[in-house]
């Protein structure tokens, strides 16, 4: 990596299996919205990747943050499914620790078994190889506990609103939800039937794809473009 900063295309473009979380009912602004009620404000939720573009990223977030790393895109599966269409799916959450404080405690079973897989094409490729696979039961956090503390001090969220899970890795190597860990930060190769990759080239497609006993998301597909110049 330059130690001076350049202008140019993402050299490490990188995608992150997510679900987004649809708002229905807002809150007024002032008025946290207490974790025993959160679910009654979510309208259902979908797959999402949340791009990356890991170099920009990473030397953007000492002192200030992600911004141009992140801001550029984000696709979204094409079904919305409802937490009730979930239902048959819910489990309890792995144990967090430390406990969390009072706010965010529930002891109802809040997250779902829902099987999840990440595919890439490249343009010579006819099908979707699938790198890594995931589920959204090993998210740390629940949909309610995020909104819960998204309005702990008052943000009064609105109807459309979309939060991100955050990337949704399992314990195991295969499980990644992300090229940056499935690459080891670029120092493994990933074969793609003979081509290899350590970050995303113009022209690859990534598929996100999941359901659970009956439900689906319809695939979450993106194609990476040539940047403008």
């Amino acid at each position: 990596m330059s130690p001076a900063p350049s202008w140019g295309a993402c050299a490490r473009l990188d995608y992150e299996l997510e679900m987004g979380v649809l708002i229905g009912t807002g809150n007024k602004l002032g008025e946290p919205i207490p974790i025993e009620k959160a679910e009654d404000h979510v309208f259902g939720v979908v797959l999402m990747n949340d791009w990356s573009a890991r170099d920009i990223q990473a030397w953007e977030y000492v002192p200030l943050g992600p911004f141009n790393g992140k801001n550029f895109g984000t696709t979204i599966s094409p079904w919305i499914i409802t937490l009730e269409a979930l239902e048959p799916s819910r489990v309890k959450g792995r144990t967090q620790e430390p406990t969390p404080l009072p706010y965010l405690k529930e002891e109802k079973k809040a997250h779902f078994d829902i099987p999840l897989q990440v595919l890439i094409k490249s343009e010579k490729m006819k099908e979707g190889k699938q790198v890594s696979t995931s589920n959204a039961k090993y998210l740390y956090w629940s949909f309610n506990q995020m909104v819960a503390h998204h309005t702990s001090t008052g943000c009064n969220l609105q109807p459309g609103d979309l939060l991100g899970t955050g990337t949704i890795s399992g314990p195991g190597e295969g499980e990644f939800g992300s090229i940056i860990e499935l690459s080891w930060n670029g120092t493994k190769e990933i074969d793609l039937e003979g081509e290899k990759r350590k970050f995303l080239d113009d022209g690859d497609t990534v598929i996100l794809r999941g359901g659970c006993k009956g439900v689906g998301f319809g695939d979450c597909s993106g194609k990476v473009l040539p940047a403008n110049k």
